[in-house]
């Protein structure tokens, strides 16, 4: 079964195929989700057609017939089976006492809200961002034009386009502009010993800087007073926020933890023991890389297709994204801007806040908002403009 949206020019674009089912004259198709936007562009009136195929191996399917309806039409049978007459146009006009060629029956039909940032912010909850910074020596030496963490008079580094590009998005969302912000991946004067999550300003006690200007500050005093050394782990950092975030879990915070690193880690099974412990917190991860490094396997830590897991325990929802190429410049001089990817970090909004699946423990239900789990509750003036919906259907067909 095929659905299809009709376009602005006339015609009408595909937007769903069910799985075939095989051996029957009466398939039960399973459950499947479109976004509202997908399936008619906000426009709930406008026409969606639905074709019905009877498979063949060979390719050759059989077309049985198809039905109209509407977002407006569907959204009624949240309370009740809708049955559609799937008609074949050439025989209807072939055979006069054509009436059908089966009856395709909607059984359920829900939408579901998906949230922004910014109405959670408005519905009360507290955004922390936390920012660590790869020292590691991978990255090459600070005062070589290779390494990404060079500046030139005219340049800054790689690390520092990055903090940058996303910085100055997310420091909107955080109402007191104060970051604590850590490095990873360095030896410490005046002993040299190795640190994975110390304080850029040398602050253990408040490792807070004053906006992303003060988080650059700090970083770049880092760079003058720390060896850059590795291995690159990042379970520590992130088991630094997870104990913050556990704290307080009553739904007024939720905490961000923003990775700058060139790629390439060496801690991957502590740090998803570290992550899918803190798929149970109000805390979401984004990693970014900058360089040439490859960062295929840092797809792993992205719970998109496969949720992480660790000694047989499964996050409980995807806290990770993954973006790279940010922030990037030749290994040679010649700097670059931010890679084009790197705002697009923050275009969708890590799960378990704004618009992901799964939801954090200890937040208040989001009454009244079509989302199971708990999270604020937002104003409703807010969430007609600025959240995104999802329609999930399931059909059964019957044959004539």
């Amino acid at each position: 079964m095929d659905t299809f949206s009709k376009s602005d020019p006339g015609g009408f674009t595909i937007c769903h195929k069910t799985e075939v089912v095989k051996n029957t004259l009466n398939p039960v198709w399973q459950p499947f989700t479109i976004p509202v936007r997908a399936l008619c562009n906000g426009d709930y009136d406008r026409t969606v057609k639905i074709d019905v195929y009877d498979w063949d191996r060979d390719g050759s399917h059989d077309f049985i017939g198809e039905f109209a309806t509407s977002y407006r039409e569907l959204s009624r049978a949240q309370s009740q089976f809708t049955v559609y007459e799937v008609l074949n146009p050439r025989k209807k006009c072939k055979k006069k006492k054509y009436v059908n060629s089966g009856t395709v029956t909607l059984l359920s039909f829900s939408v579901e809200s998906e949230f922004t940032f910014v109405d959670y912010i408005r519905g009360g909850t507290q955004l922390n961002f936390t920012v660590a910074i790869d020292f590691t020596a991978s990255n090459g030496m600070p005062s070589q034009p290779t390494s990404l963490h060079y500046a030139s008079p005219y340049q800054l580094s790689a690390y520092a386009l990055a903090l940058k590009a996303v910085g100055e998005i997310i420091q909107d969302y955080d109402s007191d502009k104060l970051f604590p912000a850590y490095g990873f991946g360095a030896k410490l004067p005046p002993d040299g010993k190795i640190s994975h999550q110390f304080p850029l300003n040398n602050n253990e006690d408040n490792p807070s800087c004053a906006g992303i200007e003060g988080v650059l500050e700090s970083y770049l005093q880092s760079l003058r007073t720390v060896q850059l050394y590795g291995p690159t782990n990042f379970a520590p950092v992130i088991n630094q926020v997870a104990g913050t975030a556990a704290q307080v879990t009553d739904g007024s915070q939720y905490h961000v933890l923003l990775i700058i690193t060139d790629g390439v880690i060496s801690d991957m099974l502590q740090t998803k023991e570290a992550i899918v412990t803190a798929s149970a917190l109000p805390m979401s991860i984004i990693i970014v890389g900058v360089g040439p490094a490859e960062f295929d396997a840092m797809e792993e830590l992205d719970g998109d297709e496969v949720r992480v897991s660790s000694r047989g325990r499964y996050a409980e929802r995807d806290i990770v994204q993954v973006t790279g190429s940010c922030g990037s410049r030749a290994r040679g001089g010649g700097g670059a801007g931010p890679g084009p990817r790197c705002p697009r970090a923050l275009e969708q909004p890590p799960a378990g806040t704004a618009g992901g699946t799964g939801r954090p423990r200890g937040c208040v239900p989001c009454r009244g908002a079509g989302l199971e789990g708990r999270f604020p509750a937002v104003p409703a003036a807010s969430s007609r403009s600025s959240c995104r919906s999802g329609t999930t259907w399931t059909t059964r067909a019957t044959r004539c």
